[in-house]
Formats: structure tokens, C-alpha cells, sequence
């Protein structure tokens, strides 16, 4: 079975609460907001106007930038959407690849290693600051001194956590503490600080998968395994979709109709080929954009969504 989401960011309040409720009525699993604050619009914000217009679907953000966001103002954002939704929100996390956004709160993007270290230990007092506990951090990436949720509390007794990386470090992290790891298929942040190489063939998927394999031994239950998808076609001929991708991104037509991150074909083809993702990668779930909406929408029930 394979489960997708719609990540999406509002521009106007009836798009927006129309998207919602046409996203759960195709049998989407969760509408999730981006998250990049001064670029686009709050995702907690966002997503609790989706929960008033909706009632199964699940809302989370992806993914909140651990660099520039707080525990504690991101444990009680996440538990005032669980609130006002009935127990629907989701945390996605991630380092924080921009520029941009670091510097909008008086900061120097750090390297990556400090990037990572950081993201661990905000996802780690968030869910601490979750489950009722206080939290008390000084170390060089974070301070936090007494914080607690005192008077507000998630309905879900566990938030589902996403990790939305390529880090390997961070792909261990998630393979051992998070629900679900969020392969984004990133690689080197680009000069704009917004757009990444990629690391979409087959060896290097292989090598993302087998930290989350190290990261989940001896885990009961592992996470899922979620792809983001960057770009969704259907059509008649594959071939000559993927090629514009493939000189994109240096990599060749067949290296881009085998990977998870791109769903290009035949309704037929691409319902083979998430079939076939499930089988060589374990990856079950899959987040589309609003471009996508329609063309994957009414696969859903052949593709198990």
C-alpha cells in the first residue's frame, strides 16, 4: 500500500480551505505546509485554517527549519494545531539549508555538522516538551531553561515526527527516534541557497537507506519511509519528460524513471513504478506538490493512497 500526502502553501483563504477539503475528498492522507519564514506563509497558522474545513486529514508541517525555530514556540504551535484539529498534527523537522532565514534571526548559517547537531537536539526537546516533560539544554547549538508546556497538551498521545533529510547523520537519527524519515533526495545546497544537486541514483539511495537501516537495528518497529516528489507527469511518452529532468540534473533518462522522486508515465506506468519503489526500497509513502493534485488524485485507489 502506498499512502500520499500534498505538500502545499497558501496564497489566499478559499484556495487554500478549497485545496483542503478537495484534498482529503481525493483520499490524500495529510495537507503539509512548507516551512520558511519570511519566504512564505506560517504553517501552523495555515494548517489550523485547513483543520477547520476538514476532519480526517492529517496537517504538518514540511519541513520546520530546526535552525531557526524554537522548542518551545514549536512544541506549542504543534500542540495547538493538535488541539484545534482533534488530534491531526504532524512535526516535520529538518536543518535548515537557507541562508536567508538564518540571517533573518541575527545568524550566520552554521556549518553542517553544527547544522545537524542542532536539529537533533530541537527535535529532541520538542518531543520531550510534547510528552509533558520540562526541558532544560545549554550547549553551544541550544539553550532552554525550564521549559514546559504548562497549561496545553497534544490530544494525540504521540505527534508523528518526520525527518526530512539526505544527512547521513541525520538519516541515522531518524532511522533510530523518528515515525517517519523523509527522503529528500537533496544534495549540495546551490549559490541561491535555495535549489540542491541531487542524489537520485540508485548507489546513492542505496547509501541514504543503509544509515536508516544502522539507525533502526534493534528498533521494534522501524519508520516509514517517505519520498518527496518533485515532479509528477502523466504521459505518453516518458522518455521525452524525463530527458528535460535528465539534463537538469546530470543524470541519465534511465536514472530519473527509477527513482522515487519523480513520477513521470501512463497512469499504468507510474502506478508500476510506486509498486516497484515499494519493492526495492521499502518506500510506502510519497509527498506530491498542488501541481499534482489532479493527476495523482484519482490513482489513489489503485495506488493503495
Amino acid at each position: 500500500m502506498a499512502i500520499f500526502s500534498v505538500q502545499a502553501r497558501p496564497t489566499d483563504a478559499a484556495s487554500w480551505t478549497d485545496l483542503a477539503r478537495r484534498v482529503e475528498a481525493a483520499g490524500f492522507d495529510a495537507l503539509l505546509a512548507a516551512d520558511h519564514p519570511g519566504h512564505g506563509a506560517s504553517p501552523f497558522v495555515a494548517l489550523a485554517a485547513a483543520a477547520a474545513v476538514t476532519s480526517t486529514l492529517g496537517l504538518g508541517s514540511y519541513v520546520s527549519n530546526a535552525g531557526v525555530r524554537e522548542p518551545i514556540l514549536l512544541a506549542t504551535d504543534v500542540a495547538t494545531l493538535d488541539v484545534v484539529s482533534g488530534g491531526r498534527a504532524r512535526l516535520g523537522l529538518g536543518a535548515g539549508h537557507t541562508p536567508a532565514e538564518w540571517r533573518a534571526v541575527g545568524r550566520e548559517r552554521p556549518d553542517v555538522a553544527t547544522r545537524v547537531r542542532r536539529c537533533v537536539a530541537v527535535a529532541e526537546a520538542v518531543q520531550a516538551l510534547l510528552a509533558g516533560e520540562e526541558v532544560t539544554v545549554d550547549t553551544p547549538e541550544l539553550a532552554a531553561h525550564a521549559a514546559r508546556l504548562t497549561e496545553l497538551r497534544p490530544v494525540q498521545h504521540r505527534v508523528p515526527l518526520t525527518m526530512g533529510t539526505a544527512n547521513s547523520t541525520l538519516l541515522r537519527w531518524a532511522g533510530a527516534h523518528a515515525d517517519v524519515v523523509g527522503l529528500t533526495g537533496f544534495g549540495r545546497t546551490l549559490a541561491d541557497g535555495h535549489q540542491h544537486d541531487v542524489r537520485w541514483r540508485a548507489d546513492q539511495i542505496e547509501a541514504q537507506l543503509a544509515h536508516v537501516a544502522a539507525g533502526a537495528a534493534g528498533r521494534e518497529v522501524p519508520p516509514v519511509l517517505e519520498a518527496l516528489v518533485q515532479q509528477v507527469t502523466v504521459t505518453d511518452d516518458a522518455e521525452a519528460a524525463a530527458a528535460a529532468i535528465a539534463a537538469d540534473t546530470g543524470l541519465t533518462v534511465a536514472d530519473v524513471l527509477a527513482t522515487p522522486f519523480v513520477l513521470i508515465g501512463t497512469a499504468e506506468e507510474i502506478v508500476a513504478a510506486v509498486a516497484g519503489h515499494r519493492r526495492r526500497w521499502g518506500v510506502t509513502r510519497f509527498v506530491v506538490r498542488t501541481d499534482a493534485v489532479d493527476q495523482i488524485g484519482p490513482l489513489l485507489p489503485r495506488l493503495g493512497g
